[in-house]
């Protein structure tokens, strides 16, 4: 045998064993969230969060990459009150008749350590997309005393111009074009 196909099938053995340690991992809709916080005339600010949403993730610790992808559905906000959610969900701000879903894609991690330390990828909303980056704040694995399988997650926060996306409303009343995106994620492994 050639040396040169000697070092091909190495290669093509760790090529291999590297994307062995990928382990795939579905989004728990019961520990993840999507929140936003938007100012209310310089004086309180608004806040809700939408309870349906699923993923996937695909992460390998080891070799230090992930992809994701979370499909949040817009007429599942809630801020406490009917009104406001109605509102929310009208051609005004999220369109939700037109638009019924967000959508996060990524598969750009960074890594402090062995801990996620940011996750860049693309915020589809209005059916437009931007780059987004959600910074950690937290992140750990952990093996589930109830599940009895790995769970990996954490508390990620961002901050976008909803204008990028054609969220106009209530700008030229005052209202702040910059919205805090807060995401609370843990995914089970599969």
């Amino acid at each position: 045998m050639r040396l040169s196909h000697i070092a091909f099938a190495s290669a093509a053995m760790l090529a291999g064993a590297t994307q062995a340690q990928a382990a795939d991992y579905a989004i728990d809709g019961t520990h993840t969230f999507a929140t936003f916080e938007i100012g209310h005339f310089g004086t309180t600010t608004n806040r809700g969060r939408f309870d349906k949403k699923e993923g996937k993730l695909e992460f390998d610790r080891a070799g230090k990459t992930g992809k994701v992808e979370v499909v949040i559905d817009i007429t599942s906000i809630n801020t406490g009150t009917t009104a406001f959610n109605q509102h929310l969900q009208s051609a005004d701000l999220f369109d939700a008749a037109k638009f019924p879903t967000a959508k996060f894609v990524s598969d750009k991690f960074s890594f402090s350590a062995d801990k996620v330390s940011e996750v860049s990828g693309s915020l589809t909303l209005l059916g437009k997309t931007q780059p987004v980056t959600l910074k950690a704040s937290n992140f750990n694995c952990y093996n589930s005393p109830m599940l009895k399988r790995e769970v990996c997650g954490g508390d990620f926060e961002t901050t976008i111009d909803r204008t990028q996306f054609g969220m106009n409303y209530g700008i030229d009343w005052g209202f702040p074009k910059n919205v805090r995106l807060i995401v609370q994620i843990e995914a089970i492994k599969q």
